[in-house]
């Protein structure tokens, strides 16, 4: 059985952190590492990761220089076969959804596992505000401003041995370049488990880095020609990006 290692980043995220905790840990699948990366946190985020230390892997609390520096030090830390990134602000919705990426992987080969997510207020985590049906996978469909959501992309740990981590010249779209370049350039086998497995919050740290993600079209447009690849989605108007931008933004 492999090991899926898990990785939180922290940063004063006291009032959504228990429940992300909770979500991991509550996991039905035994083969689990769950690691937690803290920027040096001075609200009460570490009172609360101390309650469920013991169930803790990796945790490490010092200043980092963001969110990607963050992560990719979980990958570091990391020892599973596969990895997931769960952000501060996001939750696993069910208990065995750790063991359906798991079996996703075994029946398809794969080297990569997405799934799909819901948007939720961040107040009232039942009410859905919209969905994030991802579709399965084309690499063609990067030409067109694809890209699976993050918090439920798992990848196996040798292909950011072997091809990289996190670009953290980048920013907002450090996640979108790392997909690209695992998925289209290097072209490794993805496959897709038709779920909903994360709600991710409104208004949230890692929401507000999908959406700007959409938003910074330079930030995009580096992440091509960082890959040598002809940016072809962008030689179209970004008028109806600014829509998509405005219609997530409601």
């Amino acid at each position: 059985m492999e090991k899926i290692s898990i990785i939180t980043v922290t940063y004063n995220s006291a009032q959504t952190l228990e429940q992300t905790i909770q979500s991991v840990l509550s996991q039905d699948y035994p083969n689990l590492e769950y690691i937690i990366v803290d920027g040096k946190s001075t609200d009460s985020t570490l009172t609360i990761i101390e309650k469920y230390r013991d169930k803790i892997s990796h945790f490490v609390s010092e200043k980092d220089d963001g969110i990607y520096y963050a992560i990719n030090k979980g990958i570091n830390l990391a020892t599973g076969d596969i990895i997931g990134v769960l952000h501060a602000d996001d939750f696993y919705i069910k208990n065995d959804v750790l063991t359906g990426i798991a079996e996703t992987f075994k029946m398809n080969e794969a080297d990569a596992v997405y799934a799909d997510l819901y948007y939720v207020d961040k107040n009232n985590t039942d009410k859905i505000i919209r969905t994030w049906k991802s579709g399965s996978f084309s690499p063609n469909k990067f030409l067109w401003g694809w890209m699976p959501p993050h918090p439920t992309f798992f990848v196996k740990k040798d292909c950011y041995t072997k091809y990289g981590v996190f670009n953290t010249t980048l920013h907002s779209a450090a996640d979108y370049e790392m997909m690209l370049r695992l998925l289209y350039k290097h072209k490794i086998k993805a496959a897709y488990l038709p779920e909903f497995i994360v709600k991710m919050r409104v208004g949230g740290q890692s929401n507000a880095s999908l959406n700007n993600r959409v938003k910074a079209n330079n930030e995009d447009r580096m992440a091509w020609k960082l890959n040598e690849i002809k940016p072809y989605f962008f030689t179209l108007t970004l008028k109806p990006i600014r829509k998509l931008v405005q219609f997530l933004n409601h």
